[in-house]
């Protein structure tokens, strides 16, 4: 789960990390009155959990008040990278002396954590690596010790960066530790003329496997999702909305894309696609049927299933009982093979409904879901 930058900073000064005064907000009206609360200057930055906002217009600097609500509504709505702009943050402008890169990431090559840093900040680490590989240093973190005083040092040593800068690296280890995170890094990490070190910009990536424990940032998380996505993720189920007609339903990451590209090469588009998981019960189908049920663009769903720790009685018994509490207007073509499979179709034939078809294999399915689709 990504956070926004706003969230980000949040974490940050929650373990005293020093972050420059910012609020944020979705209104151009308050925008002028936060703009007036940090001094009249101010940075609107759009909040969108992508890179390259700088480029595409999201980051500015204001002169006063009416301009951070005139940038405000140029902002708001906008596109950046695919991602639309909802929210806007304005910060207090600082006075740059130096910039910094810091990071902390999951290196599952090596079973630890890698520490990145460079002298070289402000700008995409990529970049650097790319152009001035020297500049980068790449420190091991074994999980056991942490940062330590130590390490901080040897970090900051590494990469050239000021000793003051060690207490913001053992922070910055303990918002990793504390908040389950598989990423941190704060760019720029700044020294302002006056001496301060600062986290002018953050990124936070915490452990999917962990949400359940930071329900603040879920929350607000799914307020961001778009309907759909949103009444899946209620459910603990993903789904992605697309562009198209046919609603896709697979257990297992891989199978999922498979399907994906046969749909296409059937000549249809899928218009959203959701994973059940590779232990779905007949719940969990029966959850997922109803959300792709629900998207009015759906013209035909497809279920992909192939059964491993799923079996394919308990997938076809999550349909009959979606089928049974949900009107069914739409025609739903199954493919179900591997574990249990045979017992599955039965289920299937047995309850034989008249908008619920069989299919063999995944090519005939997906064509069959396109005919179905294009015949609606």
């Amino acid at each position: 789960m990504d956070l926004y930058e706003h969230q980000a900073r949040q974490l940050f000064a929650d373990h005293g990390i020093p972050v420059p005064r910012a609020e944020v907000t979705a209104s151009p009206q308050e925008a002028r009155e936060i703009a007036r609360r940090l001094g009249g200057r101010a940075v609107v930055k759009a909040q969108v959990r992508t890179g390259g906002r700088g480029k595409a217009g999201g980051v500015r600097l204001v002169a006063g008040p009416a301009a951070a609500e005139l940038t405000t509504r140029q902002i708001l709505g906008t596109d950046i990278n695919g991602h639309r702009v909802g929210k806007v943050m304005l910060a207090e402008p600082v006075d740059l002396a130096e910039e910094f890169y810091v990071s902390y990431v999951l290196d599952r090559a090596a079973g630890g954590f890698l520490a990145i840093a460079s002298a070289q900040g402000g700008m995409e680490i990529e970049e650097v690596a790319a152009r001035h590989p020297e500049a980068v240093a790449r420190i091991p973190v074994d999980p056991a010790e942490g940062v330590t005083s130590a390490k901080a040092g040897e970090i900051a040593s590494a990469a050239g960066l000021p000793p003051q800068t060690a207490d913001v690296l053992i922070r910055l280890w303990q918002v990793l530790v504390g908040e389950d995170a598989l990423l941190v890094e704060v760019n720029p990490l700044v020294r302002t003329a006056q001496g301060r070190v600062l986290a002018l910009d953050g990124k936070v990536t915490i452990d999917d496997n962990a949400r359940f424990r930071h329900s603040r940032w879920t929350a607000k998380d799914e307020e961001r999702l778009d309907p759909l996505e949103a009444a899946a993720a209620e459910r603990g189920l993903a789904c992605v909305r697309l562009d198209g007609e046919v609603g896709v339903i697979g257990n297992g990451a891989g199978l999922v894309m498979s399907t994906l590209d046969a749909v296409a090469g059937c000549g249809a588009r899928p218009a959203d696609f959701l994973d059940i998981g590779g232990g779905a019960s007949a719940e969990v189908m029966a959850d997922g049927l109803s959300v792709v049920l629900s998207d009015p663009a759906v013209k035909c769903v497809l279920v992909n299933v192939f059964g491993g720790i799923t079996a394919c009685d308990a997938v076809a018994e999550g349909i009959v009982a979606a089928v049974d509490t949900v009107r069914l207007t739409k025609p739903l073509v199954v493919r179900l093979d591997g574990n249990n499979a045979a017992r599955g179709r039965a289920i299937l034939g047995e309850r034989a409904h008249p908008f619920v078809e069989q299919a063999t294999t995944m090519d005939g399915a997906a064509r069959r879901a396109a005919e179905l689709a294009h015949s609606a």
